[in-house]
């Protein structure tokens, strides 16, 4: 027992180091961090993260600045902005916008929360009234704009990073509006079109929606301060050499944002733009991150021990109880290897525009990305269902359903509570840049059920296929777990790789849909998909290592890519 709880044990010290590193470097310099729940105007439940700086006191109030992330996201998105805003003296509201995180759905509802947000910041005696920022990126830049509109005289000056003025969901720019306004937009920008209106990002200079806010009749020269920020007209634009999803994690973009908030607020901390250590705590939630990975296995490989589990335990081959299993091999496996890769990556893009249009948000099914996943994992669990009779036949084991599920849970649970224990000692989650394992609130509990039965059939599914296809007892086990890996991954590494070669070669995604939208944002939705989906391979083989079945791992893997979604994903509907 001792042994099989040792794997167990580096997890529970990965994500206690992980969160003693994440949490020193966000309380540096004495900062305070308090999780909030407001209402709004309409009686809304919103949420945020309160950054306080140790020079904040109702005596002295501290410019604040009002921090937002973008779609899909949630209010620890931005914690690299929120962290260094907070050490140059300003107190910061990290919010969630509605639908997302905690903060009430639906989402797009309310202005996005942004002006339930301001006031807010604004009701808070530590905060200088007259020295109010706004940051916000990409639909979180939206949400900044409509506190704009709603509160124009309660801001001093705004960030937009990688987001826009005008259509779809703000006011139009103008040289007088927004307030002294600083747009960081990617050369690499994934939304070059929906943002402002052109084919490529590198080209954001000659937009003439930007030039119609920076005051132009001709290019906006990147660096170059237009306007005055006395009377409110400054202009700047910053053009660094990333991507949209990268804005989050970019030294630069963090570093723009505070020059210019040190250049049009008063009152802040002076310290150099380039002294950041915001880093420091995305290392720390990483390493907390593997560690939940390595806990989840350890912790099913200690459960397995205990009596109850004992039909599930692998049985002996030696002794007869149990064939030797048989695996594909020469140009079927190649074959087999072929298809579980590419299928699911070349179904991608169909399978969410399916999704998209056919599984609209709706009181049974409320989350939007959430349904075009569902609609890529029915997709190709029908798929490989066709396929399953081509794949070596493995014998049946009889009465292992219940005590699976039961561990499944155990495991999943344990996982669960580390993440609890971790958000209420160190205040964080378990993230790397954008993939992270959130707590759910009760709302998104009861959304979990929802989602949980299809997508877990899935995983059944194909991890029943993928083991009969790829998985033996005699394999080596570190080529085994490779195989598995890149059968799963594979298909969205060339996928995603290949979408970013030609967004570098050329300025722009490949975007076979006349929606300008869809194939940016589908495609950092599968940047997710390489890590989760190398992360249930790696517990499927483990755990088939363990059991000689493929059903425990698939129940796990349900559980716990379905908590993963509905946490990390938007609201739409009221629920």
């Amino acid at each position: 027992m001792r042994g099989r709880w040792s794997l167990a044990i580096v997890g529970v010290v990965l994500i206690l180091l992980g969160g003693v590193l994440a949490h020193f470097t966000q309380t540096a310099g004495g900062i305070r961090i308090e999780d909030v729940r407001f209402k709004g105007a309409k009686g809304n439940t919103m949420s945020a993260l309160l950054y306080v700086p140790p020079n904040a006191t109702p005596q002295i109030p501290a410019p604040g600045i009002l921090a937002v992330h973008g779609y899909i996201n949630s209010r620890e998105t931005q914690d690299g902005f929120a962290i260094e805003f907070a050490r140059h003296g300003y107190v910061v509201l990290a919010l969630d916008q509605t639908g997302h995180g905690y903060s009430d759905p639906p989402a797009f509802a309310n202005g996005f929360g942004g002006p339930d947000g301001l006031a807010y910041l604004r009701s808070l005696e530590i905060v200088d009234k007259n020295n109010i920022g706004l940051e916000g990126h990409s639909m979180g830049g939206w949400t900044v704009l409509t506190a704009a509109t709603a509160m124009p005289n309660d801001y001093k000056s705004i960030v937009l990073e990688g987001s826009s003025t005008g259509k779809p969901f703000a006011a139009e720019g103008t040289p007088n509006w927004p307030r002294n306004m600083a747009l960081v937009f990617a050369q690499y920008e994934e939304f070059p079109v929906l943002m402002w209106g052109i084919e490529k990002a590198r080209d954001v200079t000659a937009s003439p929606k930007l030039w119609a806010v920076f005051g132009t009749q001709g290019p906006v020269e990147p660096g170059k301060l237009y306007g005055d920020i006395a009377e409110g007209t400054a202009r700047v634009l910053y053009t660094p050499a990333i991507t949209h999803p990268a804005e989050h994690i970019s030294r630069q973009a963090i570093g723009y944002s505070l020059d210019w908030f040190a250049r049009t607020l008063q009152g802040g901390t002076p310290r150099p733009a380039s002294d950041q250590i915001w880093f420091r705590k995305e290392i720390g939630t990483g390493i907390a991150l593997i560690g939940f990975v390595a806990l989840l296995i350890g912790a099913f490989d200690a459960l397995l021990e205990a009596p109850m589990y004992s039909r599930l335990r692998l049985p002996e081959i030696a002794d007869g109880t149990m064939p030797e299993h048989a695996a594909t091999t020469g140009r079927r496996w190649t074959a087999a290897f072929i298809l579980s890769a590419f299928i699911p990556a070349l179904t991608y893009y169909p399978a969410f525009a399916l999704g998209g249009t056919f599984l609209k948000p709706s009181a049974v099914l409320p989350q939007g990305i959430t349904n075009q996943i569902l609609a890529w994992a029915v997709i190709n669990g029908l798929i490989t269902l066709g396929l399953m009779r081509f794949a070596p036949k493995r014998a049946s084991r009889a009465g292992i359903v219940l005590p699976s599920a039961v561990i499944a849970i155990a495991t999943v649970a344990i996982g669960y509570a580390a993440l609890w224990l971790s958000d209420l000692a160190f205040k964080i989650d378990f993230r790397f840049w954008i993939v992270a394992v959130k707590l759910m609130s009760a709302k998104q509990f009861l959304i979990f059920l929802i989602y949980l039965a299809p997508f877990t059939a899935f995983f059944v599914v194909a991890l029943h296929v993928l083991h009969r296809n790829f998985s033996t007892m005699a394999a080596p086990r570190g080529a085994l777990y490779l195989t598995n890996i890149l059968a799963l991954t594979l298909g969205f590494i060339v996928l995603v790789g290949g979408q970013y070669l030609i967004l570098w070669l050329t300025g722009a995604l490949f975007n076979p849909l006349p929606d300008p939208g869809f194939v940016p944002l589908s495609t950092i939705v599968a940047i997710q998909f390489i890590p989760l989906l190398a992360i249930c391979a790696v517990i499927a083989t483990f755990t088939w290592r363990r059991t000689g079945s493929s059903l425990p791992g698939a129940l796990i893997c349900g559980l716990f890519v379905t908590w993963y979604v509905v946490a990390g994903t938007a609201t739409q509907t009221a629920f």
